[in-house]
């Protein structure tokens, strides 16, 4: 890959096979509008931060720069939601402290490295599919809230766009 190039890049956090289970139970137990393009489950995870279009150049630096430790947390997501633009997402309610604490701690490593990072309020979700607007959640009181035991690992992740996957640059612990 020549220097000029750029990667589409985030941080993100994947689950265990036994949490991508439940996930995968959670979406199957929604109903879909025909237009829905559901996620793979293999591309099921949590974005910590999105960075955009990185130079391929920026790499070495970037996976030197990124310094966060964590041990991990227990995320409880319970609350199913459409978002505008036909986003479906199973969502905390509540950020447990040393996630939030690894969200910071990861965007002031990235503003060491120059690149920038988002201004809103980082909600933590999984997102089950696009183009769904008007899918129907499961009923509530449909099983508990998924609990995933979340980190200590975070990855550096591509996307290959074009709906080709993602492809983890370096796992960090």
């Amino acid at each position: 890959m020549n220097a000029e190039a750029s990667l589409r890049l985030f941080l993100g956090l994947w689950p265990s096979a036994e949490v991508l289970e439940q996930l995968v139970a959670q979406a199957d137990a929604w109903t879909w509008p025909a237009p829905a393009r559901r996620v793979a489950p293999q591309e099921l995870h949590i974005t910590l931060h999105f960075l955009g279009s990185i130079p391929a150049g920026a790499l070495p630096s970037l996976r030197a720069g990124l310094r966060a430790e964590w041990d991990g947390c227990v995320l409880v997501l319970d609350r199913c939601a459409v978002w505008s633009g036909g986003i479906a997402v199973l969502e905390a309610s509540e950020l447990p402290a040393p996630l939030e604490r690894l969200h910071a701690a990861l965007g002031e490593d990235l503003q060491e490295l120059g690149v920038a990072v988002e201004g809103r309020r980082w909600r933590p979700h999984v997102t089950l599919a696009r183009k769904a607007q008007g899918a129907e959640p499961p009923p509530p009181a449909q099983g508990p809230p998924l609990r995933w035991h979340a980190g200590p690992s975070y990855a550096l992740v591509r996307s290959l766009g074009n709906g080709r996957g993602y492809e983890t640059i370096q796992t960090f612990r």
